[in-house]
């Protein structure tokens, strides 16, 4: 199989080296709005290089994976759907709900296979507790608890692109959530404050920010981020139910500093960034969309599934944005979405 990937960053030159050394994958081509650092990747990898996303396209790919900057998701997708390729595409599929929809009704027009990339869906600890909630062994679930904060914010001129904190870092827990329960969320109620760089409030975003999701069963799922927790990358999820509860990233590398006496748990050396926190999850996923490329497999994450999630995220910021609690089948209402259970 020859890969196109589009996107030669910190995460497309991650998938570059995945690929090249994935057995079902022949080669790789590469593609980057900064065609030097495309070559460059390339050439470090023994993968090829072409100028031009058209070039790419012209390369003969079987597939393709999408790792390029967030505004260029929706049109490399319809893409890919005209030259009727299965794709990989990180998350977002676009940065608007009206626009996710038009690439979902394209891509399933043309019957192309899209597997949207959260990489949760591939770590050990949340496919175990996945396993645990629907295998009853939890009884009903009550409350889960779910966040991912940032060691560091991302550069300023990132900000403004990347739809909020919602909408680009809580969007993982809201999908776990999903993903882990099979449950899909009826209300939100989302909040928002700046304690740091000015730049996030200039853009309209918030550096720091909770949620509370109902369920539809009337579970609670309690959400927080920020882009400030300066000892490490601390993603979480935690799933209390009336049998037993279960934790996700309860490990030594967890970045807290315990204050109990005689307390030496998490020793070890803080996750620093999320890339290390799910390098064998990016790395699982990949295999995945390989497998899917062939035929082997359905999709892991279709652009409709991704769509319940985006629509949770723009939930919580238009909550955060109007302080008021948002219903998500009004909602899905003004966008004419369908909600379906992950």
């Amino acid at each position: 199989m020859r890969v196109g990937l589009i996107g030669s960053g910190r995460i497309g030159a991650f998938h570059a080296r995945t690929l090249i050394g994935h057995p079902g994958v022949d080669s790789v081509v590469l593609a980057d709005a900064d065609a030097p650092r495309a070559r460059a990747v390339a050439a470090e990898l023994g993968a090829d290089a072409v100028d031009t996303t058209d070039e790419l396209f012209d390369a003969g790919p079987d597939a393709v994976v999408v790792a390029a900057a967030t505004a260029a998701h929706a049109g490399l997708l319809l893409r890919a759907a005209e030259a009727g390729l299965p794709v990989f595409c990180e998350k977002p599929v676009a940065p608007s709900v009206v626009e996710h929809l038009a690439v979902m009704h394209a891509v399933e027009a043309a019957g192309i296979a899209v597997h949207v990339g959260f990489q949760r869906r591939f770590d050990a600890g949340y496919a175990a507790a996945r396993a645990a909630v629907r295998s009853g062994e939890l009884g009903w679930v009550h409350t889960l608890r779910a966040g991912t904060l940032d060691p560091a914010p991302p550069p300023a001129a990132y900000v403004p692109l990347s739809g909020g904190l919602f909408r680009d870092c809580s969007v993982h827990d809201i999908d776990a959530v999903r993903w882990v329960t099979g449950t899909e969320v009826r209300e939100v109620y989302a909040t928002g404050a700046n304690h740091g760089a000015d730049f996030f409030r200039e853009a309209g975003d918030v550096d720091a920010g909770a949620a509370l999701l109902t369920m539809e069963d009337d579970a609670f799922a309690l959400l927080s981020g920020t882009r400030y927790n300066a000892r490490g990358c601390d993603v979480r999820l935690e799933v209390l139910g009336s049998l037993d509860s279960v934790s996700v990233g309860l490990d030594d590398r967890l970045p807290l500093r315990s204050v109990e006496p005689g307390v030496e748990f998490p020793a070890g050396r803080p996750w620093a960034l999320f890339m290390e926190r799910f390098e064998p999850a990016y790395r699982a996923e990949l295999a995945a969309f390989v497998q899917m490329a062939a035929g082997e497999r359905e999709s892991p994450c279709t652009v409709r599934d991704s769509l319940q999630t985006a629509l949770v995220a723009e939930a919580c910021e238009v909550s955060r944005r109007e302080r008021r609690p948002v219903q998500l089948a009004a909602l899905a209402a003004e966008y004419d979405v369908l909600v379906s259970a992950p």
